[in-house]
C-alpha cells in the first residue's frame, strides 16, 4: 500500500510568511541606525566651522581695513561702474531709455564737438580774411607801382590827346598801353613806359597769331576748309582764333615744328629790340629748344616766350600794313614830327594772302569771341586776346589789335598783370581808346585795304561756343592756363585732375623721326558721311511707344 504525504500545516505557512516580511525591514532599520551617528558627526563639524567663521568675521569687522584693501575695493567699484555704463550703452543701442549720467556725458561730448567746429570755423575765417588782406595788399602794391611808373614817364613828343584818353581808360589799374600808327610806325603814346618798353611778359594766347600764320604759310592747315573736329561740331581757323582754342593750335604748332615756329617768331620781331628811341629797351626772349611735348603749350600759351607791349603793337601792325615790320619811333620835337619818315626793319617773306586769311579770326575775336569788350559799332577792329599764369605765378593778360581794318590808323597793345589781367580788362581798355578816338582815327575814307571781302569783315561763328572745351575762356572770361589739356608724346589727350577729359583736335600726320620737320600735306579732313568717333558718354535710351 502506497503512503501519501501530509499537507503542510496552516501554522507553518503563516510563520514562514511573517519571517519573509519581517527580515528585510529589520535589515533596513539596522542600516539606518548605523548611518545616523555618521551624519550627526558631519553636521557637528559643519556647525563648528560656521561658528569659527562667524568668529573670524566679527574679528575682521572689528579690525580697521588696510590701504591695499581700500584700493582693491575702489578698483572693484570702478570696474562695476564701467560695467554698468556698458550695460546702459547696450540698453540705449537696443532702443531703451538713456540714463541721466549717459545724457550728461552725451551733452558734454556734443558741446565739445560744437566748440571744436566753432573754433575751426573761426580759424578758417581768420585765414580767409588774412588771404583777402594779402591779395588786396598785393593788388594795391602793383597798382601803386604802375601809378608811380606813369608819373615817371617821359611824355615828350607824345600826342597829348591820345595819352590823356589812354591814361583815362587805364585808370587805377596795373597795365601798360602802347598806341602807334600801324602804317608808319609813329608812336602816339606809351603809358607806363617801364612795362611797355623795358619789361617782358608771357604772351599767352597772343602767340596763336604766330602759330596760325606759320600753319597757313607752311601748308599745315588749309583755312578754306573745316579741318578739325570737336565732338559733333566742326572748327576752322577763324573760329579757332575767335574762341582761342588751345588744342587746335597745339596740334598746328606740333606739325609746324620748333625750328620753323621759332623762325617765324623771330621774323615777326620777337627776341630782338624794336629800335624805338627809348633807353634800355628789353629785347624779349624766344625759347632755345622745345621737345615734341613742350611744343604744344609753346604753340598755344607762349611758354618760355617774353614780349613787351611795344612788340605786341608792332606784331599787330604787321597784319595791318600787309607784312612790313616797322621800327617804332616817337618824334620828340615838332620839327622831328614834321620830317618824320617811316623806318622799315624788314619786309617779311610772307604772302599777303596768308595774312588776309588770319583777319577773319582776329575780327571774330572782337565781334563774338574772347575780345568782345573791345568791340566798337562804328568801326571794324581786329585783335587777339591772351590770359595765362605768368612769371612768379601771377596772372598776365594781353590784347593786341588794330583798327579800322579797312584803313588801319591805330594799333593798340595792352598788357595787364595781377588783378587787372583777367575778365577781359586789356580788351576793355583798348575798346575805350578806339571809341574815344573814333572821330579822329576811325575814318575809312571808303578805300578798303588788302582787297578785303565782306565775308572777311563780318565773319560768323560755325560752332556752338557753349559746346567747346579747352578754350581761352574755359575757366575764366579769358583764362586759358588753368587745367589746360594734358597731352602725351603722341598728341592724345589724357584726363586731368579736374575729372574732365580734354579732347584735342585731331590733326593727322605721319610719324617722323625729326619732330621739327613739318609735313607739307594739308590736314586730312573726314568726309561728310563719316560718323564722329564714339565717345565715352553712354547713349541716351529712347523708349518706344509700341507695346
Amino acid at each position: 500500500m502506497t503512503r501519501m504525504p501530509h499537507p503542510p500545516s496552516p501554522f507553518l505557512v503563516s510563520l514562514l510568511l511573517i519571517i519573509c516580511v519581517a527580515v528585510p525591514g529589520f535589515a533596513a532599520a539596522k542600516k539606518s541606525k548605523s548611518a545616523a551617528p555618521a551624519k550627526s558627526a558631519k553636521s557637528a563639524k559643519v556647525d563648528k566651522k560656521s561658528k569659527a567663521d562667524r568668529g573670524r568675521d566679527s574679528k575682521t569687522a572689528a579690525r580697521k581695513p588696510s590701504a591695499r584693501e581700500t584700493r582693491a575695493e575702489r578698483a572693484a567699484a570702478s570696474k562695476k561702474g564701467r560695467a554698468a555704463e556698458r550695460e546702459e550703452r547696450a540698453e540705449r543701442g537696443r532702443g531703451g531709455r538713456i540714463s541721466k549720467r549717459e545724457r550728461l556725458a552725451q551733452a558734454r561730448r556734443e558741446a565739445e564737438e560744437r566748440r571744436r567746429r566753432e573754433e575751426a570755423a573761426r580759424r578758417a575765417e581768420i585765414a580767409r580774411q588774412a588771404a583777402i588782406a594779402r591779395q588786396r595788399a598785393f593788388d594795391k602794391a602793383i597798382r601803386d607801382e604802375v601809378q608811380a611808373n606813369i608819373l615817371r614817364d617821359d611824355a615828350t613828343g607824345e600826342d597829348p590827346e591820345v595819352r590823356r584818353v589812354a591814361v583815362q581808360a587805364l585808370g587805377y589799374h596795373a597795365a601798360s598801353v602802347v598806341v602807334m600808327n600801324p602804317r608808319t610806325g609813329q608812336v602816339y603814346t606809351i603809358v607806363n613806359q617801364e612795362w611797355g618798353v623795358r619789361r617782358g611778359f608771357k604772351p599767352c594766347s597772343t602767340i596763336k597769331l604766330i602759330t596760325g600764320l606759320a600753319g597757313v604759310v607752311e601748308g599745315v592747315i588749309d583755312p578754306m576748309i573745316e579741318n578739325a573736329s570737336y565732338s559733333s561740331n566742326r572748327m576752322n581757323l577763324t573760329d579757332a582764333l575767335a574762341y582761342s582754342h588751345n588744342g587746335y593750335f597745339q596740334q598746328v604748332g606740333r606739325r609746324v615744328g620748333f625750328d620753323r615756329m621759332s623762325s617765324y617768331a623771330r621774323q615777326l620781331g620777337y627776341g630782338e629790340r624794336t629800335g624805338i628811341n627809348h633807353v634800355n629797351e628789353y629785347a624779349g626772349r624766344v625759347p632755345l629748344f622745345k621737345n615734341d611735348v613742350g611744343m604744344l603749350r609753346m604753340s598755344s600759351h607762349g611758354d618760355d616766350f617774353e614780349v613787351t607791349p611795344l612788340q605786341l603793337a608792332t606784331l599787330a601792325s604787321v597784319f595791318g600794313n600787309g607784312g612790313t615790320l616797322l621800327t617804332p619811333h616817337l618824334p620828340r620835337t615838332p620839327q622831328e614830327a614834321a620830317k618824320f619818315k617811316t623806318e622799315v626793319r624788314r619786309q617779311l617773306n610772307i604772302p599777303q594772302e596768308s595774312l588776309r586769311r588770319m583777319l577773319p579770326g582776329m575780327i571774330g575775336s572782337v565781334n563774338y569771341g574772347t575780345g568782345r569788350k573791345a568791340q566798337d559799332s562804328q568801326q571794324t577792329i581786329a585783335g587777339k586776346t591772351g590770359t595765362c599764369i605768368g612769371a612768379q605765378g601771377v596772372w598776365d593778360g594781353s590784347f593786341t589789335s588794330y583798327a579800322p581794318v579797312e584803313d588801319p590808323q591805330l594799333a593798340i597793345a595792352v598788357i595787364g598783370r595781377g588783378p587787372d589781367a583777367r575778365h577781359g580788362f586789356p580788351a576793355s581798355v583798348a575798346g575805350q581808346i578806339y571809341r574815344a578816338l573814333a572821330y579822329r582815327f576811325g575814318k575809312t575814307n571808303g578805300k578798303p585795304s588788302l582787297r578785303l571781302t565782306p565775308e572777311m569783315l563780318a565773319p560768323r561763328p560755325k560752332v556752338d561756343p557753349n559746346a567747346l572745351a579747352d578754350t581761352e575762356g574755359q575757366e575764366d572770361s579769358e583764362g586759358d592756363d588753368v587745367n589746360a589739356s594734358a597731352v602725351d608724346a603722341n598728341g592724345s589727350s589724357r584726363p586731368t585732375n579736374d575729372g574732365l577729359k580734354r579732347v584735342l583736335l585731331p590733326v593727322e600726320t605721319r610719324p617722323t623721326s625729326v619732330t621739327t620737320r613739318p609735313s607739307n600735306a594739308p590736314v586730312a579732313v573726314p568726309s561728310k558721311g563719316t560718323q564722329p568717333p564714339p565717345s565715352d558718354v553712354r547713349p541716351r535710351r529712347v523708349l518706344s511707344n509700341t507695346p
